[in-house]
């Protein structure tokens, strides 16, 4: 029962996953680029909302695991940036900032909480 709960989120996620790349067109540069897609994953890894979040976390990296085995997007390998919000919402603006114009993510995964957002 556990590992179909598993396999089915983990599927959800691949899915959400390749629906987010397509929206963002984030591989529409062109086939021809080598470049990894940076996205980045923002979730509470300590705190106290780590217990249910660090299982988010590894389900969106193993979702990124099976997509770079497949071949990754249009030819393009999926580099995850795992941060943690520390399950403080002003931890998680400012990692956010970070992926986003230091890291230069193409999209962040997160905000497990309203407040996180």
């Amino acid at each position: 029962m556990t590992r179909n709960v598993r396999s089915s989120a983990a599927k959800r996620i691949v899915w959400m996953f390749a629906l987010a790349l397509m929206i963002f067109n984030i591989a529409a540069v062109g086939a021809q680029d080598t470049e990894p897609i940076k996205v980045g994953i923002l979730h509470s890894l300590s705190g106290t909302m780590s217990i249910s979040e660090t299982t988010v976390r590894d389900s969106t990296l193993m979702a990124i695991e099976e997509i770079n085995a497949a071949g990754g997007v249009l030819g393009r390998m999926i580099e995850p940036i795992v941060e943690d919000g520390a399950s403080d919402w002003p931890t998680f603006a400012e990692k956010a900032r970070k992926l986003l114009l230091e890291d230069e993510v193409s999209v962040i995964f997160g905000g497990w909480t309203s407040s996180s957002r």
